[in-house]
């Protein structure tokens, strides 16, 4: 097994299960380019990934329009553990054939290298919506999904034998209607937007040895959850300026982790986000702010809370330059880099490209088309 071959079989494992259990975890490379904000700059099209308020924010010959697919796919591995994983059980084999001190020793070099080091995650998401915007109600059905593995290796006093790779799982799938209308009050304008959504969430977990570890074993134990929830979010809009507000998941959920040796909880907290963007019709300028934090898995530490900066330059609607950048405030996830580009000729048809980087093996990438009549 070598670094690419684990790698392939980790994404595509995890895009597998983004489809059949089908919130950094959405699939939209515009938003994605620019730092992952949204909450006041997302279209009408993918408003229920970002804010349901921006579902009424739509131009007056719009009519319909659909996304499918959009994919995005992400890799954190900052101590370089898939590498030694590989040339660790390259020795093993080595020395379990041939007895070699000299393997043993290269063996225990390995396992000190692994001692301590941060988790292995990737992470993949999915997803599609299709919008009706009307003046009366605009509306937009949609699904999205995501699924993170987190992998972290657990040394115990340089013995090959019984040490090994803790592997978790979270599995995410959101099925709803985003329902939103524009309001003048007292001669501003505002709209407000509600997604009600049911969920389904799947948490997996193993325990495997460093001399078999393969991330496509990490789906041996699952537990599953349904549930309904929703999403609640406001916009107000002042010539080209606009301010967003979200929460998300407005009812938090809980669900169990456990299998040989491992025991934890994944956490889905009601996430409040606030947007400002400036928008015209070259130019776009969006910072999201996260007002709370997300818990995730209790054990590992690694909550999150995120602020986020993008631009775009629009040319004529037939091309679009991205960039952005994303600070993790709760300093789990290092700083990342983000850019991307958008093809729409005519106005019909955009393919939208993004990609991060966030330091040595850290990287992320994602695509969508989208049509709008």
């Amino acid at each position: 097994m070598n670094k690419i071959s684990i790698l392939a079989l980790s994404i595509s494992s995890v895009l597998l299960a983004s489809q059949v259990n089908a919130a950094n975890q959405v699939a939209d490379a515009r938003g994605n380019a620019m730092g992952n904000t949204g909450v006041a700059s997302a279209d009408y099209l993918t408003a229920p990934f970002y804010n349901p308020a921006l579902a009424a924010n739509f131009r007056d010959n719009d009519v319909f329009a659909f996304l499918l697919p959009a994919a995005a796919v992400s890799v954190r591995d900052t101590d370089d553990s898939l590498t030694i994983l590989d040339d660790l059980q390259t020795s093993i084999e080595s020395y379990e054939e041939s007895g070699s001190a000299e393997q043993l020793a290269q063996i225990n070099e390995y396992l000190d290298q692994l001692d301590g080091n941060q988790p292995l995650t990737v992470t993949a998401a999915l997803g599609f919506a299709i919008a009706f915007p009307t003046e009366t109600v605009s509306s937009n059905l949609f699904a999205h999904g995501y699924t993170e593995i987190v992998a972290e290796t657990d040394v115990i006093n340089d013995n090959y034998l019984n040490s090994n790779v803790n592997v978790l799982a979270f599995g995410y799938a959101e099925f709803g209607l985003s329902l939103a209308r524009k309001f003048t009050i007292s001669k501003e304008r505002f709209s407000f937007g509600v997604t009600p959504k049911y969920q389904k969430m799947v948490t997996y977990s193993s325990r495997i040895t460093v001399s078999d570890f393969d991330l496509d074993d990490y789906d041996e134990n699952k537990i599953t959850k349904n549930a309904f929830n929703f999403d609640l979010g406001v916009m107000w809009y002042k010539d080209d300026f606009r301010a967003g507000l979200v929460a998300k998941d407005l009812l938090p959920q809980e669900l169990e982790v456990r299998s040989n040796g491992v025991n934890d909880a994944y956490k889905l907290t009601t996430q409040v986000t606030l947007g400002l963007a400036y928008v015209n019709e070259y130019f776009t300028a969006a910072f999201d702010a996260d007002l709370t934090k997300q818990t995730r898995f209790q054990k590992l530490n690694d909550d999150t809370q995120f602020v986020r900066i993008g631009i775009e330059g629009d040319a004529w609607g037939w091309a679009q330059l991205r960039a952005g950048y994303e600070v993790d405030l709760q300093e789990t996830l290092d700083n990342s880099i983000t850019a991307g580009i958008g093809i729409s000729p005519f106005g019909f048809v955009s393919l939208d490209l993004a990609g991060s980087y966030a330091g040595d093996n850290q990287f992320g990438a994602s695509a969508n088309l989208a049509f709008t009549f």
